[in-house]
């Protein structure tokens, strides 16, 4: 059983059991990239944002995050609920022709990972010390 020291206390998180197969279908895509120097002044910031509000509305979304490293290398996660609704996202025509233009246009570096979820476990203070508050 996993552990977590919490300022004041400890909390258990319960135990990482993997998944029986067909138990989650979730997919995530783990997207790399390094901007070009001109890639805002190519139209990057509006098209990301139009493309990730399109993500948002597919079927089976469930959650995009883009995080920058210091260096500036940006890592963005998007999640959907099953493996037919990730393929309808990657296979959805405004997406690939954003694709193309970000290879275009936008990325001196890009990379794809898809992944299957093969545990999940979830940890939140506010769950068992509500006055935390928000993080």
């Amino acid at each position: 059983m996993a552990v977590g020291v919490l300022l004041h206390g400890t909390v258990t998180f319960g135990e990482a059991v993997p998944m029986e197969p067909g138990e989650d279908q979730s997919v995530v895509t783990a997207f790399g990239s390094r901007l070009r120097d001109d890639a805002e002044a190519n139209g990057y910031g509006e098209l990301a944002a139009h493309l990730e509000a399109r993500a948002r509305q597919m079927p089976g979304f469930v959650d995009f995050k883009t995080f920058v490293a210091d260096d500036g290398e940006r890592v963005s996660l998007v999640t959907f609920d099953s493996v037919a609704h990730h393929e309808a996202w990657r296979d959805d025509p405004e997406h690939r022709a954003a694709q193309e233009q970000g290879r275009r246009a936008f990325y001196l570096t890009s990379s794809v990972t898809v992944c299957r979820v093969l545990r999940r476990r979830h940890f939140d203070a506010r769950d068992r010390f509500p006055s935390q508050g928000e993080p």
